[in-house]
């Protein structure tokens, strides 16, 4: 044992070293992205300073750039696209994670919803392109709008079907997780199936479902190529969810590989703004997640 002990402590030193260095890298590389965008992005900075977040005009002949257009369709696209599939998600991770846990028919949904989060995005837009977009063009031909069946409703429901899988997935594990004591003990008090979920199973579990919605939220936020084939690709201030509209991430994609001068750094800008949108999400994500899991303990107890 006493000649063992300096060979554990040295392997415990090596590895608080591995851990501390890559803890270390990934600060980093975070430090690295948000250097190079905001040195890439300084023309722009200093030709628009803070009035590119309440510019509305994108116009890279006359080299004047405001973001609002771009910020307005990713917020409203992103969570238009949380409405939609938070109730599904939580349908989806409660069937699975609560009535059909086991079981052929749990097996094969559980796979489903698997492949349809490793689905590549471009498949989502074509798919989207082919079907969603008809019936979007129906809908407002019924309701009386220009039927252009491409703008932010139809980006906001490819985004809604793609973030489902990742928030049902997520939620289902964490529901598994809640202690058969505690569903035990309500049952014998009585309670309907119904009540165990909504007072024991939903509560127990509300930080993790809630952790999950707002990692699908992170992944709307920064969608790219299915939203691009969608959302009509208009630099113009929405005026309705029937509107085209564009995204941070969508005319980056579309304008990037052309852009020289200020119309470059202006794009590198957007990016900038979109790198501290998606960071101040997930850090209020971290704080509404610490929240929540307190006062579930408390809920339970």
């Amino acid at each position: 044992m006493t000649r063992s002990t300096p060979n554990i402590d040295r392997s415990e030193r090596t590895f608080t070293v591995v851990l501390a260095i890559s803890g270390g890298f990934i600060v980093l590389l975070l430090i690295g992205i948000m250097v190079t965008l905001f040195f890439n992005s300084l023309p722009a900075i200093r030709e628009f300073g803070a009035g590119f977040f309440i510019g509305k005009t994108w116009n890279a002949a006359a080299e004047t750039f405001g973001a609002l257009p771009f910020l307005v369709g990713t917020l409203v696209t992103s969570f238009l696209a949380l409405l939609i599939s938070v109730p599904f998600s939580l349908a989806i991770a409660l069937f699975l994670g609560e009535y059909y846990r086991e079981g052929a028919v749990s097996g094969f949904l559980r796979s489903a919803v698997e492949v349809l989060a490793g689905i590549p995005s471009v498949i989502y837009g074509l798919w989207g392109l082919f079907l969603l977009m008809p019936a979007v063009r129906y809908i407002e031909m019924k309701l009386g709008v220009a039927p252009q069946g491409v703008g932010i409703l139809t980006s906001s429901l490819i985004l809604a079907i793609m973030i489902i899988p990742f928030a049902a997935s997520i939620g289902r594990e964490v529901i598994t997780f809640v202690p058969g004591d505690l569903k035990e003990a309500a049952y014998s008090l009585g309670a309907t199936r119904f009540e165990v979920v909504r007072n024991i199973v939903v509560p127990y579990a509300r930080s993790g479902i809630i952790a999950g919605i707002l990692l699908s939220l992170g992944r709307a936020i920064g969608e790219t190529m299915a939203v691009t084939m969608l959302i009509g690709n208009s630099n113009f201030l929405p005026t309705s969810i029937f509107s085209p509209a564009n995204t941070m991430a969508s005319v980056i994609a579309n304008e990037f590989a052309e852009a020289t001068g200020v119309t470059s750094a202006s794009l590198i800008y957007l990016a900038l703004v979109l790198f501290f949108v998606t960071m101040l999400v997930n850090i209020a994500g971290t704080w509404v997640i610490q929240k929540l899991t307190v006062e579930s303990s408390r809920e339970v107890t």
